[in-house]
């Protein structure tokens, strides 16, 4: 359910996004950096790492909420520059109400050596949708 809902996202079909984990209260989404993915200097682009935030803890809301969840809001702080291989989110629940939950996301990037290195942390809140 979660790899259709990801792959009916054509964003996320650009960046080549792929969910790896998901279910109980987590949700790890994958992107592999290519060129096109880099800013000027050679580093992943910071709006890609706010994409994978965005959606990861989107995902990770959905697990408690329900399948129909929308960002209210989130933050990314930027530790180091991205680089490496693939980049990684992980997202968990921190707390979920009935209409609401709070997700925490590290974003690390994975070297060609197989080491993890953190290079943002993100907060936000999901809501479940409300039906029209």
């Amino acid at each position: 359910m979660a790899r259709k809902a990801l792959d009916s996202q054509p964003f996320s079909r650009l960046v080549g996004a792929r969910i790896t984990s998901f279910g109980d209260g987590r949700a790890v989404l994958e992107v592999d950096i290519r060129e096109e993915l880099r800013q000027q200097n050679g580093f992943l682009h910071g709006g890609v790492l706010a994409y994978a935030a965005d959606n990861s803890l989107t995902f990770a809301a959905g697990t408690t909420l329900g399948p129909a969840v929308l960002t209210a809001g989130f933050s990314v702080q930027y530790i180091r520059p991205a680089t490496g291989l693939t980049l990684v989110a992980r997202a968990s629940v921190a707390h979920s109400g009935r209409r609401q939950a709070v997700v925490r996301c590290d974003l690390f990037t994975v070297g060609a050596d197989g080491n993890e290195t953190l290079c943002a942390v993100a907060q936000g809140t999901v809501l479940a949708a409300q039906p029209s």
